[in-house]
């Protein structure tokens, strides 16, 4: 199992769906390109990860090369849950228009990764890799925060800051908070670009 181990209730503020914008500069690591639709094809706009080379190096690598590979393309954000996070990432059992019940449970064929913990905090846009209950099965699923998730500082390999379309990643539709997040018709990746 890849998916992102359970957070408590208690740990899920009220009131941290409106955390502010991010104010994160783009740094020299690749940035990541995602083109985020509905469902139903409608594009909702744009969203830019900096990823962070120099704090998870071999995560990162990862990332870009699954992008690079297209195997983002068409990925659903299977897990959203409002004030915490949006989950995408699983190429295995996560494409858009393909049977998603499995979504969050699979990887991408490649070996898992070991953690690479920082001293990176996890605020509003941080990127995460999604891992399961073993600090070192990070594989292909990432999550972006929604608001400031400080109670994950050092157990999840921060990988990336967005620096642009915080808009964007708000739109995202919100998953069943009483289903741990999950999505009915989600959200996907249409199109996920790196840039040097």
């Amino acid at each position: 199992m890849r998916s992102l181990v359970l957070i408590p209730a208690f740990a899920l503020l009220a009131g941290a769906a409106f955390a502010q914008a991010p104010d994160h500069k783009d740094g020299p690591g690749p940035n990541m390109v995602i083109e985020v639709a509905a469902a139903d094809g409608t594009p909702r706009g744009t969203i830019t990860l900096d990823l962070l080379a120099d704090k998870a190096p071999e995560h990162v690598a990862r990332l870009v090369e699954l992008a690079k590979e297209g195997a983002y393309d068409g990925v659903v954000f299977h897990r959203v849950i409002d004030g915490f996070m949006a989950q995408t990432g699983d190429v295995q059992h996560g494409k858009q228009g393909g049977n998603t019940a499995m979504a969050g449970m699979g990887g991408s064929g490649k070996p898992d990764l070991k953690a690479e913990f920082s001293d990176v905090s996890f605020q509003a846009g941080t990127v995460g890799m999604a891992r399961s209950q073993d600090p070192n099965s990070a594989n292909s699923q990432f999550f972006i925060d929604l608001a400031p998730a400080t109670f994950l500082d050092g157990q999840y390999t921060v990988v990336g800051q967005l620096i642009d379309g915080w808009d964007v990643l708000n739109s995202i539709k919100k998953g069943n908070p009483n289903a741990n997040g999950a999505v009915d018709a989600p959200d996907y990746m249409a199109k996920v670009t790196i840039v040097e």
